[in-house]
C-alpha cells in the first residue's frame, strides 16, 4: 500500500489543480488497465454512477476513496492528485537522474544546478523519444521530429551567441533579421508533417505510421522499457505542462 507523502495533509483540500488532475488520472489508469467502469466501481466499493462523477470531475471524493483508489491501481496518492509525475509518488533530485554519459560527470557551477538538472531531463528524455519514434517505422516521423529538435537547439544557440555583441554575425549564413521567424516557421512545418505522419495522414510522398506499428505508451510501460530514463521524461512532461498552464492562467 502506498501512503500519502508527508507533504500531503490529511485534511485534504480540493483546489483547482486537483479537480483537473484527479479525474483525468483515475480515468487514464482505468483505461490503461482495460478495466470497465462498472468493474472498477464494484472493486472500489462505489456505484458506477458515483465513479463516473469522480472521473468527470462532477463530484469530489473523500480521503478514504483516494486511498482505496491508490491501493487499487498500485500508485501513490500524490500521483493520483497530480502532485508527482511518478506513479510511486517519489520526487527525483539531481543525483537521482542517471548521467547520459557515465564517463563524463557534469560539473556543477555556482547557481547552475537548475540548468544541469534540466539538461539531464532533456537528454534522458531524448533517449526515450527517439527509440519510440523508431518503433513506428516511419522515416517521415523520425526526420520531422529530428528537424524540430535541431531547429529548437539552433534558435537557442543563436540567442546565446547574440548575448555577446562582439560575436561576429558572419558565423551564420542566415541573416539575424529572418533567422528567428524562419526557424519558427520551419519548426511549425516539421511539427505539422510529424503530426500528419503520426495520425496516418499522407502528405505528398511522406510515409505514415500504421496504427498497428504505433507503440503502446503508458507510465508503467515507459518505466519498464526505459528504467533509467522514464523518470526524466515524466518530470519533463509535468514541468512543461505546468509552464503551459501558467501561461493559460495569466491570459485569463
Amino acid at each position: 500500500m502506498y501512503l500519502l507523502s508527508l507533504n500531503l495533509k490529511t485534511n485534504l483540500m480540493w483546489g483547482d489543480s486537483v479537480n483537473s488532475d484527479f479525474p483525468r488520472i483515475i480515468t487514464l489508469l482505468r483505461k490503461e488497465r482495460n478495466i470497465s467502469q462498472k468493474n472498477a466501481a464494484s472493486d472500489l466499493g462505489v456505484s458506477q454512477a458515483l465513479l463516473s462523477h469522480y472521473e468527470k470531475g462532477i463530484r469530489e471524493c473523500g480521503l478514504d476513496f483516494l486511498v482505496r483508489a491508490a491501493d487499487y491501481y498500485n500508485v501513490s496518492c500524490d500521483y493520483l492528485l497530480g502532485r508527482s509525475p511518478e506513479p510511486t509518488g517519489t520526487t527525483i533530485s539531481y543525483s537521482d537522474i542517471p548521467e547520459h554519459d557515465p564517463n563524463q560527470k557534469e560539473t556543477i557551477r555556482n547557481g547552475s544546478m537548475m540548468a544541469s538538472f534540466n539538461k539531464k531531463l532533456i537528454i534522458n528524455s531524448l533517449n526515450v523519444l527517439f527509440p519510440l519514434v523508431s518503433k513506428t517505422g516511419s522515416n517521415t516521423l523520425m526526420r520531422e521530429v529530428s528537424s524540430f529538435i535541431m531547429l529548437a537547439i539552433y534558435k537557442m544557440f543563436r540567442v546565446t551567441y547574440m548575448a555577446n555583441p562582439k560575436n561576429d554575425q558572419l558565423f551564420f549564413t542566415v541573416p539575424e533579421i529572418i533567422a528567428a521567424n524562419g526557424a519558427s516557421s520551419a519548426m511549425n512545418l516539421a511539427e505539422a508533417n510529424a503530426a500528419a505522419a503520426a495520425k496516418g495522414i499522407k502528405v505528398n510522398d511522406n510515409d505514415v505510421v500504421a496504427p498497428e506499428e504505433s507503440p503502446v505508451i503508458t507510465s508503467s510501460a515507459l518505466s519498464e522499457e526505459f528504467p533509467n530514463y522514464a523518470s526524466s521524461l515524466l518530470n519533463l512532461v509535468k514541468n512543461s505542462e505546468a509552464r503551459i498552464q501558467l501561461i493559460n492562467r495569466s491570459d485569463k
